[in-house]
């Protein structure tokens, strides 16, 4: 397997699991039909493969029965449809249940932002974490999504995988639920959450800085963050900001520091344009990051004798 895109490569490795697997099935709400067309899933097993039409909240209904039945259902569709339309769904058809399923989402924040508001869910984790037992990944590259939609294929808990259409140009080698060190450093530790670490490495180019990589925030990994514990730290997450701000408290304890939450801000920007025009709006392009950053910091602590690393 080899496609480029996050949800490319998520065809085909549900595509291999519907293959190899009796107990998979995959739910969708017309979007991401012609996916699984194109890899022969929904013709080599038309059983497995529903299609609801335009009904998410039957979509997360279905996907519930099917867990009930033994099954385990991978859940498809835009983050907007997928997590916020029918979430109530989410919350009992799953949740109360006491059954589980993988949703997989692609869109998040502004990657659709052609599409306008419709097409934009910068909340959507913060919405999944008010519910208990969830894992949401949020993979950085398209071999991390394999990684992770192997790993949920693995147990029958709820998981949240996060797609996006930016991509982070080389894969990390991550362990579900483990922050990965890139480096480390004096004046401050930021966490890069998925799609992020290529601009935050980029912004963090020359300072001081211990940067850790999160493709899975929930379990959100406390013993990463309080090993690397530092006086100022940073948290940089591709969607709604400040989601992760109460982890990093708990993991931090009563040891005394300062949190810079960078993420997309509660205000809409109502702008169309492209994603990349979306980014740097909020400041989350290198440029801006690097502003935020070294202001947090103080322009005297950010570089230091550690001044050379990358």
């Amino acid at each position: 397997m080899g496609t480029t895109s996050m949800r490319g490569r998520f065809a085909e490795v549900i595509t291999d699991l519907l293959d190899s697997r009796p107990d998979v099935a995959v739910v969708l709400a017309d979007i991401g039909v012609n996916q699984f067309s194109e890899t022969g899933a929904i013709a080599h097993h038309p059983d497995r493969v529903v299609n609801v039409g335009i009904r998410e909240q039957l979509m997360i209904g279905v996907a519930g029965g099917l867990a009930l039945a033994g099954m385990r259902p991978f859940v498809h569709s835009y983050t907007p449809f997928l997590v916020q339309r029918p979430f109530e769904q989410i919350k009992l058809d799953l949740g109360h249940q006491g059954v589980g399923a993988v949703l997989v989402s692609i869109g998040g924040s502004y990657d659709a932002a052609s599409e306008g508001r419709t097409h934009q869910a910068p909340g959507d984790v913060a919405l999944i974490d008010t519910l208990p037992g969830w894992e949401i990944h949020v993979p950085g590259h398209p071999d991390e999504v394999e990684l992770l939609l192997r790993h949920a294929a693995s147990h029958d808990r709820s998981v949240y995988v996060r797609l996006a259409d930016n991509t982070n140009a080389e894969p990390m080698p991550i362990v579900p639920g483990r922050f990965h060190t890139l480096r480390n450093g004096d004046s401050a530790t930021i966490v890069a959450v998925g799609p992020t670490l290529d601009r935050v490495v980029e912004a963090s180019r020359g300072l001081d800085v211990t940067v850790l990589y999160a493709a899975t925030v929930r379990p959100f990994d406390r013993a990463a963050v309080a090993a690397a514990w530092s006086a100022n730290f940073v948290v940089v997450e591709p969607y709604l900001e400040g989601t992760s701000a109460h982890e990093v408290a708990a993991a931090m304890g009563d040891r005394p520091h300062r949190l810079l939450s960078i993420g997309v801000p509660k205000a809409e920007h109502r702008h169309y344009g492209r994603p990349a025009d979306h980014q740097a709006a909020h400041g989350l392009d290198a440029a801006g990051l690097r502003r935020r950053i070294v202001a947090f910091i103080g322009e005297s602590r950010a570089c230091s004798r550690h001044s050379s690393v990358l």
